[in-house]
C-alpha cells in the first residue's frame, strides 16, 4: 500500500488554455455569417430568375454609386475611432463615430433617392422581378444598416460616459467590425448588380 501511494503522481497538471470570445462578438460573428448566407441565397435566386428570360432593362441611378462613396468614407471614420480609442484620444473617438453615425443616415437617404429614381423609371417593387430584387437587396440592407447605427449609438453613449478607452475596445471593436461588414456587403451586392444587370 506504501509503495502504491508513493507511485502516485500528485504533481498538479496545469489545464489546457480554453480558447474563449466575447459572448457579445460571438452573437454578432453569428449574425454576420448568418446574414452572409441569406444574401448568398438571394443572389443565387437573382441568378436562377435572371436566367428565365423576361427581365426588364433599366438604368441604375447614379445616386448608389454616391451613396457606395459615402459608406466607404463611413469605414475610414469608424477605423479612425477605434484608432483613436487605443491611444485614449476621447475627443477624436467621439467625433469619429458621431461622423460615423451622420454618414449612415446619409447613406439611407441616398438609397431612398435612389428608389424614387427608380419609381421614375418606372420601376416597381412589384412587377418585373428585376426591379423587386433592386428594392429587395437595397432594403435589406437598409434594414441591416439601421441595426448599425443602433450600435453606433449606444458605442458614442459608452464613449461620452468614458466606457471605450485603451483597456475597454470591445465595445467599439463590435461596432466597428460590424460597420465595416455593412460596407463589404454593400460592396459586394452593388458590384453584382452593376454586372449582372
Amino acid at each position: 500500500m506504501k509503495e502504491e501511494l508513493e507511485s502516485i503522481d500528485y504533481t498538479l497538471e496545469e489545464p489546457d488554455e480554453t480558447l474563449s470570445m466575447n459572448p457579445k462578438k460571438f452573437i454578432m460573428w453569428l449574425f454576420i455569417v448568418s446574414s452572409v448566407m441569406f444574401f448568398a441565397a438571394f443572389t443565387s435566386a437573382y441568378l436562377v430568375r435572371r436566367a428565365e428570360g423576361n427581365w426588364l432593362e433599366y438604368t441604375i441611378p447614379a445616386v448608389f454609386s454616391y451613396s457606395t462613396a459615402v459608406l466607404l468614407f463611413s469605414s475610414l471614420t469608424i477605423h479612425l475611432a477605434y484608432l483613436a480609442a487605443k491611444k485614449d484620444r476621447f475627443g477624436l473617438m467621439r467625433t469619429a463615430i458621431s461622423i460615423t453615425f451622420v454618414a449612415g443616415v446619409i447613406f439611407l437617404y441616398m438609397q431612398f433617392q435612389g428608389w424614387v429614381q427608380l419609381v421614375d423609371q418606372k420601376v416597381f417593387f412589384v412587377g418585373n422581378p428585376a426591379g423587386s430584387f433592386m428594392y429587395i437587396f437595397t432594403l435589406f440592407h437598409g434594414l441591416h444598416l439601421i441595426v448599425g447605427l443602433i450600435i453606433l449609438l449606444f458605442a458614442l453613449k459608452a464613449a461620452f460616459q468614458l466606457s471605450i478607452h485603451a483597456k475597454s475596445l470591445n465595445q467599439l471593436e463590435i461596432a466597428a467590425t460590424y460597420w465595416h461588414f455593412l460596407d463589404v456587403l454593400w460592396l459586394y451586392l452593388f458590384a453584382f448588380l452593376i454586372y449582372f444587370h
